[in-house]
């Protein structure tokens, strides 16, 4: 038997979804079949999808993105929480405003979102999926992004919650993704041979790629996921090397 995914006649909204992980993810569902919307704060690439601008942290901006694709498009089905992300900044010395702020894009924003797409789901046959972007920075330490991995963790808690609550018209899945190389990773790490030395860390071999991230959250919004809800997809190519057997390696 071959296994396909089918999103044909299914709306999707992915926000953050003009490049990186996001760009990827409306390419997959697009590739499968699916009518896509992405948004973001600023005018960006799109391609062939349907751009429009949405600062996700309004509450009242994120309520008129979700209409206005049920007006123009009939309904909703799949919505992607995937704009986020931190710049590094000492615990010690970020400012409250730092720290609202990132708590405000990585976890109030996904709610938001989540809210307005789950009152035009629960209305419609089939109801529909959810997918949020979580990260490994939200179960294990995230030094340098202190409040990015709370608001990463509190996002985990958000989807089993919500998971059970939207139970059974809406399923509300997420993915942790670890070490994903984009645009921005050459500068992050180092360039070419710090890239490297990372990579060298994973289990795996290698940095995730975003395709790989579009395919996990592809497979979460299709019907082979069906019984799939409140699930957190570890997306790290096997994690981290424990640092004390490096140590004791020498």
């Amino acid at each position: 038997m071959t296994i396909t995914i089918d999103l044909g006649g299914q709306v999707a909204l992915v926000t953050g979804g003009t490049r990186g992980i996001g760009r990827a993810i409306a390419d997959r569902l697009a590739d499968a079949g699916a009518t896509v919307v992405v948004c973001g704060r600023t005018d960006g690439d799109a391609g062939a999808h349907d751009l429009r601008l949405c600062d996700v942290r309004d509450p009242d901006q994120v309520d008129a993105l979700v209409a206005g694709v049920v007006a123009d498009h009939g309904r909703l089905d799949i919505a992607v929480n995937n704009a986020g992300g931190s710049p590094s900044a000492s615990a010690a010395d970020a400012s409250p405003r730092f720290s609202e702020a990132i708590i405000r894009l990585n976890l109030l924003a996904p709610l938001h979102v989540a809210q307005a797409a789950n009152r035009v789901m629960q209305q419609q046959d089939g109801g529909g999926a959810i997918v949020n972007i979580a990260s490994v920075s939200g179960l294990r330490p995230s030094p340098g992004t202190a409040a990015y991995g709370a608001a990463k963790a509190g996002l985990l808690s958000l989807t089993q919650t919500l998971a059970i609550e939207w139970a059974p018209k809406v399923r509300v899945n997420a993915v942790s993704a670890g070490l994903v190389a984009t645009e921005d990773s050459l500068d992050h790490y180092g360039g070419t041979e710090g890239l490297a030395r990372v990579a060298a860390t994973v289990p795996a071999g290698r940095f995730g790629t975003p395709g790989d991230v579009a395919d996990a959250v592809a497979f979460l919004v299709c019907p082979l996921a069906a019984y799939v809800t409140g699930a957190n997809l570890t997306l790290h190519g096997g994690g981290e090397w424990p640092a004390f057997l490096r140590a004791a390696e020498g």
